[in-house]
């Protein structure tokens, strides 16, 4: 991204209570097109997961309080440590005196309790969190899709996993909620720069993500997708353990 210039920032009702935060990056700005999506659990504790770069903050804050202060904010989640899933970590934080940076224990122990203002909330493999209305449970999946920190996040009463970087999508006029194929334009995106680590455990993370059987994909950057969320992870499964 060279500009700090973007197309307005879209709020999408995704499931229920989550919303779906998306600043699209025009091909003038980054080849190609691309966006970066937020996403909002608005509960009794609300969850913000992803922050989004730091470029984008003012936006993102600015979509945030359609819905709700940004003041509410009880915990700032991510999957793991870039610039789009926790960079602007630290302005959350100062703008929520209550949130706490939410993420897995692998997280807190390399980065997090490092670099962020406060302490961060280190979520063990398998552990629920009740925001009150929405429930968290958290998934650890070491180098999926790249870093040893990588986790997802499944909320349990919508069946909707946010997944991060999986399926990620190219362009940036991409439909909030679709149904359509997800997994063909995400693989011709990764063939064109593969950022999944390609561990020996993969197959055994996505399988266990299968078995969730989210009914909502929240992505990362696209779309969010809508259908038999196990079928298109054994999908995915297969691509990348091809020889």
């Amino acid at each position: 991204m060279e500009s700090t210039q973007h197309p307005a920032t879209t709020v999408d009702e995704v499931a229920r209570g989550i919303y779906r935060i998306s600043t699209p990056v025009p091909p003038e700005a980054m080849p190609g097109g691309f966006s970066f999506n937020q996403y909002l659990v608005a509960a009794e504790k609300p969850l913000l997961y992803h922050t989004g770069p730091r470029k984008l903050f003012d936006q993102i804050c600015e979509a945030i309080e359609r819905i709700i202060p940004v003041s509410r904010l009880a915990y700032i989640g991510f999957s793991h440590v870039e610039a789009d899933e926790c960079g602007s970590l630290n302005e959350f934080l100062s703008c929520a005196p209550n949130a706490v940076p939410l993420c897995g224990q692998v997280a807190a122990m390399v980065s997090i309790d490092d670099i962020a203002l406060r302490p961060a909330k280190a979520m063990a493999d398998g552990e629920v969190l009740d925001l009150g209305g929405h429930r968290i449970r958290w998934i650890a999946t070491p180098h999926l899709p790249h870093g040893w920190e990588c986790s997802m996040a499944f909320e349990e009463t919508t069946g909707t996993l946010l997944c991060g970087d999986l399926f990620t999508q190219p362009g940036h006029d991409n439909p909030p909620l679709t149904e359509a194929d997800i997994l063909e334009p995400s693989e011709v995106f990764r063939h064109q720069m593969d950022y999944f680590a390609h561990s020996p455990d993969t197959r055994h993370h996505l399988q266990r993500l299968a078995d969730l059987r989210p009914s909502t994909l929240a992505c990362m950057h696209g779309s969010a997708w809508r259908g038999d969320g196990a079928s298109l992870l054994g999908q995915l499964s297969d691509r990348l353990t091809q020889r």
